[in-house]
């Protein structure tokens, strides 16, 4: 899958040259040594995208301007830089000059880490990234109508937020959300029905108990969007914002017909949690016919020794799983190779 990793100025690494194994790997170090960073930087390398900042500039060692990451992913050799200049990508060598097109030929990631958490606890805004996160790598082209999308809706709310907005362009941003928001929400509302069979089985299996899962997509403004803005108007004027549409969407999760956050045990949260991502990831398997790589960062002092072992055993068999640790304690006498990461260091043991 991902055999080869080599980081200039990324996070804490001033230099990386790594070679990893077809199989799994396991990453072991103290806290704020560079682990994280690690997968972190193959999440970039892969999927453009950082679970742990919206900014890419935050990403370059301190005191840096610019910060690279490149490797060998299913076959091909890519790279990503940033600079004051923006981003630069390559694929084989070649320029790739659209970020869609560098993404439409990258692999299938799962990002498992202690912030997954806020799946069940946290606002909306969580639940809709994982939507996203899933949606981009399952079809491509919603990159794009979720990127036309959120332009649209930042014009609008800067142009309801004058004291007297033009309404034409109101209108015709208007109009751009509809468009995009409808091809969202569609996506969105299919991908949750999707996830409801793997996310239930992979419930069941983690937690040892039958437990019922439920999933509920709440679209804001679903079905009708145009008549949304429409009812909506006046409010948004009063409140200066964009109050309708995906941004405002949301899924309620349920075990045993309870609403999780609410009701749902730190144990069962927690699984829940797992079962989100471990159902995302079957879910990737079975649409594109090949198990992502699996990233998962430091959750298995958060487990106890039956969650921790159920987990392993429903990871698929021939997937690459990347994992960092502070403790092997919990590991079997067959471990993966382990790496040792200290102070922006990675050695084999």
């Amino acid at each position: 899958m991902i055999r080869s990793l080599h980081l200039v100025d990324f996070r804490c690494f001033e230099a990386l040259n790594l070679d990893l194994p077809e199989e799994s790997a396991v990453f072991v170090g103290e806290n704020a040594q560079g682990k994280t960073s690690l997968l972190e930087a193959i999440c970039v390398l892969v999927r453009l995208h950082s679970p742990r900042t919206h900014r890419m500039g935050h990403l370059r060692r301190f005191e840096r301007e610019s910060f690279g990451v490149a490797g060998e992913c299913w076959g091909e050799q890519r790279r990503v830089m940033r600079s004051t200049n923006g981003l630069e990508l390559q694929v084989e060598g070649e320029t790739v000059e659209s970020q869609g097109d560098y993404l439409s030929s990258g692999g299938l990631l799962v990002w498992m880490g202690n912030e997954d958490l806020e799946l069940v606890r946290g606002p909306g805004e969580v639940r809709r990234r994982f939507l996203d996160f899933t949606a981009v790598q399952l079809e491509p082209a919603y990159r794009k109508h979720l990127a036309r999308y959120k332009r649209a809706l930042k014009a609008r709310n800067l142009l309801l937020k004058e004291r007297f907005p033009d309404e034409r362009q109101i209108e015709a941003y208007t109009a751009l959300l509809i468009e995009h928001g409808e091809i969202l929400q569609r996506v969105r509302a299919a991908l949750v029905e999707q996830l409801a069979d793997p996310l239930n089985e992979a419930q069941s299996v983690v937690s040892g108990r039958k437990e019922e899962v439920g999933l509920a997509y709440r679209g804001s403004g679903a079905g009708d969007l145009a008549e949304s803005y429409t009812e909506a108007a006046e409010r948004e004027r009063r409140q200066g914002k964009t109050i309708v549409g995906p941004h405002r969407d949301d899924v309620i999760l349920t075990i045993n017909d309870r609403v999780a956050s609410d009701f749902g045990s730190e144990g069962q949260q927690r699984t829940l949690a797992l079962a989100l991502k471990l159902g995302q990831g079957q879910l990737l398997e079975r649409e594109r016919g090949t198990a992502p790589v699996y990233l998962i960062d430091d959750i298995f002092g958060e487990l106890d020794t039956h969650r921790r072992n159920a987990l392993m055993e429903f990871l698929p068999a021939g997937s690459q799983q990347l994992i960092t640790t502070t403790s092997i304690a919990w590991m079997g006498r067959e471990s993966p190779p382990r790496y040792q990461v200290s102070d922006g260091m990675v050695s084999a043991e």
